[in-house]
């Protein structure tokens, strides 16, 4: 095998809302490096977003803002057309909350992750890219942005020099294209925590990842994702991180260095 990288596991959070419980956050956040808490738009609102970052400080977990469409019946997982004026703005608004909130705290935003059908669609177009990263950079210009590893977007961030962070899946399907399964296709996500590992380790190691339909492609990443609302997740990351810490692959992956 190759120099053991080093794995940094993300995780979206604090997507519950009202009465309605989505994860298991409480089980979650002591087996994560980073969480992404979602902002009240596609998930979420102030009472959940105020409930995840107690729990994620008092767990030392690096927190991102996990911004979205404005789209609670669909969990922020159906496309949208916004006007751009109006999609910074609400890029802004979900940002500034989250940020504000984590600083009455004592503690300090360390990303930006989009959420769902946002997240895939800036992978691709670039003008939706930059109109988000042009939203991030009003609020904070030094917040790296969290994206699919491999994209379109990420070439446009680093030929720009804006901090990225590229994301690979644990729990998620890729197309031979590089982009995610779609979740209105059977079989999208992965829920075999044994094969999340080995996905992990694959892409990791080897620097690509097998495809649905079966080719290689290349991949490289720097941070893991599994999701908080996928089922299996608690277990997944009892199993990835047993395997990991085996590998001696257990992280301390700091990705803004002082």
């Amino acid at each position: 095998m190759n120099e053991s990288p080093k794995i940094l596991i993300n995780c979206d959070m604090g997507e519950s809302y009202g009465p309605f419980k989505v994860g298991n956050d409480e089980a979650l956040m002591p087996l994560i490096d980073a969480c992404n808490i979602a902002c009240g738009f596609h998930a979420g609102d102030p009472w959940h977003m105020e409930k995840t970052i107690d729990l994620a400080l008092e767990h030392k977990v690096l927190i991102g803002a996990h911004p979205g469409y404005p789209d609670l019946q669909g969990f922020g997982r159906r496309p949208m057309h916004i006007p751009a004026k109006e999609l910074s703005a609400i890029i802004k608004y979900q940002i500034a909350a989250l940020k504000g909130m984590l600083e009455s705290k004592g503690g300090n935003l360390h990303h930006v992750k989009p959420h769902g059908a946002l997240y895939n669609a800036m992978a691709n177009d670039i003008a939706l890219a930059k109109t988000v990263i042009e939203a991030i950079h009003a609020i904070d210009s030094t917040l790296p942005l969290m994206g699919l590893a491999g994209s379109c977007l990420q070439q446009y961030a680093e030929s720009h020099q804006v901090p990225f962070i590229p994301e690979a899946f644990a729990d998620r399907y890729y197309e031979p294209h590089g982009m995610l399964r779609s979740r209105t296709l059977a079989n999208a996500v992965i829920v075999d925590p044994e094969k999340a590992t080995q996905q992990v380790i694959q892409i990791a190691y080897q620097q690509h990842v097998s495809t649905y339909e079966g080719p290689l492609i290349p991949l490289a990443a720097q941070s893991f994702c599994i999701h908080g609302d996928n089922p299996s997740a608690v277990n997944m990351l009892d199993v990835l991180r047993n395997v990991l810490n085996d590998h001696s692959l257990l992280t301390q992956y700091i990705l803004n260095e002082d």
